[in-house]
């Protein structure tokens, strides 16, 4: 009657051995480590390079607790924080700008651990240490950024159909395009209305069409704003090599960034809130127009700015036409040019490639500025003259830039642009002192419930109640071992979770327990007290944790940050409670009483 079958036994016996070995990665703790790549691609990490880090920390007499190769990065553990900040000063000297000195922590699981999948929880902001920042996006320049794509668009979309038009140019929130006669403004209108449907259109006197956009469209550029800059910030954070960072949009216009575990918080910022795109346009070569401008009046459709080389920063007159974004760049990499100085290659999309084709097919002969835009302020980094078409889609980009500034703007060109700039309207730091002083309370506040629990279920139950302990502490064990298997983020409210899993998965036991008494007080006898215990509690625990199960669900699906956390580790708890409150207590005690032929007494 209350016996199981082998297999059963051998499913129990499999899960607590898997949950045992996934738990056993979250005690080894976090190593100090400084981390070597290259600054570009060419670049290359090798042994070599491990050998000549450890001459040089051996050299100092900096101890080290071990280095290894990481695919194209090296990465050297250090026993505290301390050893670790003076190493990376000393390795970022010797090696020199060709190679990128951070700041990491490395996991010690044994590699045989990890090679089964079996990697400790990553900790979280509260928990972790790292840096919070919340960002406001500009819808503003969002919305300008629009109107000066629409104007390009028109440009090109006349020119395409050989329409003749005059000045193309962005007046407010609105584009002017001149037209030379009434036939050609109803040609060019019925052009741009096939399209750009999206495009609001009138005509004013004097030929003259008036764009603007709709109220929906200013809406969808607004939102895809926020969504392109959440998008950027995840490719920029990917290459500070941070570990499950949280990047989440809140509200209308903000973005939250939490990045656990970083400690170089300034270089993160500054990465992070870098407004750097490209812009191609032609120059102006008439030398009059050029000493007007720098006479201050500088031409109407024209903006004077500096070219920076090696001779130093020289004025150059460029036109207001953009004729290609970095909304068309694919991919960045560092690269050298022809005299072996630091260089910037960037790959276009299939659109950028064409119109760099057409761009370069068409002005022979004529200058080209590459103009750098960060911060709303342009610089010309390179104004090559054009000596033939450039197809292919890979355009270099040269100029007065060192190592490091190279590898800066690949990064940030390469990761995107942001579709608007945005400013830093939060930013916390929590050290790793208090994120270790939090995991300490959370670790005591759970083993204090624990011990509390497990002390009353022995003394009001008796044997019954170290059954449901055990389980109590195999629900833990399967709850730890899920969280890290599935890699998930555990914070401060998810230790909240645990505490509220480990409640909740008692209670089926105290179900379970009262209805085997009741069934005695019933005159039941023993075995089938047993049995009909199990089987009456089952359907009120089902019950009671699938309303409870459909809470967090909606909370996982609703909230945002710590809510979903939360969630997450509540869902999780309610699947293994239920498993290890019937499944894995019925198991104990089946083999406690199952295998008794008399049965007098039951301990509950």
């Amino acid at each position: 009657m209350n016996r199981y079958p082998i297999w059963k036994y051998a499913l129990v016996l499999i899960a607590l051995a898997a949950g045992l070995f996934y738990t056993l990665p979250n005690y080894y703790a976090d190593s100090p480590a400084v981390q070597v790549a290259g600054a570009r691609s060419s670049v290359k990490v090798d042994l070599d390079t491990l050998q000549q880090v450890e001459k040089t920390l051996a050299a100092a007499g900096m101890p080290t607790t071990g280095g290894f190769l990481e695919g194209n990065s090296l990465k050297v553990k250090f026993k505290d924080a301390e050893t670790q900040l003076h190493a990376r000063a000393l390795i970022q000297e010797k090696l020199g700008d060709n190679y990128v000195v951070a700041l990491n922590m490395v996991s010690t699981t044994p590699a045989f651990m990890a090679s089964l999948g079996a990697k400790p929880m990553n900790l979280g902001l509260d928990l972790r240490g790292g840096v919070h920042f919340t960002l406001q996006v500009d819808m503003k320049a969002a919305t300008d950024k629009a109107f000066e794509r629409l104007a390009g668009d028109v440009r090109r979309e006349l020119k395409d159909k050989k329409i003749r038009a005059g000045t193309v140019r962005r007046l407010g929130e609105s584009v002017e395009v001149q037209l030379r006669d009434e036939a050609t403004a109803k040609e060019a209108r019925s052009a741009i209305e096939r399209s750009m449907p999206q495009v609001l259109i009138r005509q004013d006197s004097g030929n003259k069409l008036r764009l603007d956009l709709s109220d929906t469209e200013r809406q969808r550029i607004q939102t895809d704003a926020v969504k392109q800059n959440i998008a950027t910030l995840n490719k920029r954070v990917n290459e500070l090599g941070t570990a499950e960072p949280i990047i989440q949009q809140q509200g209308a216009d903000r973005i939250v960034v939490q990045l656990p575990g970083v400690q170089d918080t300034a270089r993160a910022k500054d990465i992070l809130g870098r407004q750097a795109t490209l812009e191609v346009r032609m120059v102006e070569e008439d030398p009059a127009k050029l000493a007007e401008a720098e006479a201050g009046n500088v031409p109407t459709g024209y903006e004077l700015m500096e070219e920076v080389d090696s001779r130093g920063n020289r004025p150059i007159l460029v036109r207001n036409e953009v004729e290609l974004t970095g909304d068309n760049i694919n991919g960045a990499q560092v690269d050298f040019d022809e005299q072996n100085q630091p260089a910037v290659l960037i790959f276009l999309d299939s659109m950028g490639a064409n119109i760099f084709r057409q761009l370069t097919h068409d002005n022979i002969g004529k200058r080209m500025a590459m103009i750098l835009v960060e911060k709303g302020k342009g610089m010309v980094v390179t104004a090559p003259v054009i000596r033939g078409e450039i197809g292919g889609g890979r355009v270099q980009i040269t100029g007065a830039m060192t190592s490091a500034d190279a590898n800066d703007t690949a990064l940030l060109l390469g990761a995107g642009s942001l579709a608007a700039p945005m400013t830093f309207v939060e930013e916390r730091t929590i050290g790793p002192s208090l994120g270790k002083e939090n995991i300490e309370k959370g670790f005591k506040s759970t083993l204090y419930g624990f011990t509390a629990i497990v002390v009353f279920m022995l003394v009001y139950y008796r044997m019954f109640g170290f059954t449901a302990a055990f389980a109590l502490g195999a629900n833990l064990l399967f709850l730890m071992a899920l969280l890290g298997s599935l890699h998930a983020t555990l914070t401060l409210p998810g230790i909240a979770a645990i505490a509220l899993a480990l409640g909740m998965a008692i209670d089926s036991n105290v179900l379970i327990n009262e209805r085997i008494r009741e069934e005695i007080r019933n005159g039941a006898p023993p075995q089938t007290a047993i049995k009909a215990g199990y089987e009456h509690a089952w359907d009120t625990i089902l019950d009671s944790n699938i309303t409870t199960f459909i809470a967090g669900i909606s909370l996982l699906i609703f909230g945002s940050g710590a809510v979903r956390g939360f969630a997450v580790v509540h869902c999780l708890g309610i699947v293994t409670s239920m498993f290890s409150s019937v499944v894995v207590s019925r198991a104990l005690v089946n083999l406690i009483y199952g295998y008794r032929r008399k049965v007098g007494k039951l301990a509950v």
